[in-house]
C-alpha cells in the first residue's frame, strides 16, 4: 500500500474541537511535526477535515 508523509503547518488554536481531535487521531499535536501512514480511505477522510492545517506527500 501506498504511504502518506502528513506534515502540520498550521496551528490548532481556535479550531472547532473536531479538528483538533482529527489532528490528534493523526498522531499531530504541535507544528512542523510529521507523520507516516496509510493510504487509505479513513486517513483521506481525516486529512480532508483539516487539510488547511496540513501539507500531505506521497511516500515511495
Amino acid at each position: 500500500m501506498a504511504k502518506l508523509k502528513v506534515t502540520q503547518i498550521g496551528s490548532p488554536i481556535r479550531r472547532t474541537p473536531i479538528q483538533e481531535k482529527n489532528l490528534i487521531g493523526l498522531g499531530l499535536n504541535k507544528m512542523h511535526r510529521s507523520r507516516e501512514h496509510t493510504d487509505t480511505p479513513e486517513i483521506r477522510g481525516m486529512i480532508a477535515r483539516v487539510a488547511h492545517l496540513l501539507k500531505v506527500e506521497e511516500v515511495a
